[in-house]
């Protein structure tokens, strides 16, 4: 019965977020199961189209990250390569991809999508370069407006410093202090309001689970 009313929920959820981002001309999709996305991406993007992604966990645990890697893609991969000069060029060529892959730290019920970055290349390959950004997000990310999701960006910094296996104070004490640390992961926040200046460049595929982090 739980189960029923949550996915009862998250589909009534997902109802006004689709017209509230078609009001911004952006492309929205709602599965209630992650087993879903896989099959969905691989309709959205046509064979060797060239992709790149941001890291994220999300894409990990829908499957994502091993279709971009299965090589019917052609990906950029920044992980492949040991070298920081060889991963920066990479994520500087991810602004030509056909097709950018990310997560979001956060959507609004008004339909801002909120991301949080250290180095700013997954903010700036998502608001300028590739022709397409297809983010995926988990329910869990969804927030009723922009405090409630710079507080929810605040909350789980402390573990993506921690699963990055940064030595900042959050990675210690699971707490954001708004540090002064050289490895602060904090440092470029974004918000993508809408395109309709350029229409249907985002895809926003939202998942009836919790996903990420």
């Amino acid at each position: 019965m739980r189960n029923s009313l949550r996915r009862w929920k998250n589909e009534k959820l997902s109802e006004r977020l689709a017209k509230v981002f078609e009001s911004k001309a952006i492309k929205f999709m709602y599965f209630p199961d992650k087993e879903m996305v896989v099959d969905a991406v691989s309709k959205l993007v046509p064979d060797e189209a060239t992709v790149s992604a941001g890291g994220s966990l999300t894409l990990q645990e829908t499957g994502v990250s091993d279709l971009l890697k299965s090589g019917k893609y052609n990906f950029l991969d920044r992980d492949s390569v040991s070298g920081n000069e060889e991963k920066k060029r990479i994520m500087i060529s991810a602004f030509e991809a056909d097709y950018y892959f990310c997560s979001a730290n956060a959507i609004t019920e008004s339909g801002e999508i909120l991301l949080l970055d250290g180095n700013g290349n997954r903010a700036a390959a998502v608001t300028f370069g590739p022709d397409k950004v297809i983010l995926i997000a988990g329910v869990n990310k969804v927030v009723s407006d922009l405090d409630a999701g710079i507080k929810r960006i605040r909350s789980i910094a402390p573990m993506n410093a921690k699963r990055l296996n940064l030595h900042t104070p959050c990675a210690e004490s699971g707490l954001c202090t708004d540090c002064d640390s050289d490895e602060r992961i904090c440092e470029i926040y974004s918000i993508i309001v809408d395109s309709r200046r350029r229409p249907w460049r985002y895809t926003v595929i939202l998942v009836g689970e919790e996903l990420g982090l």
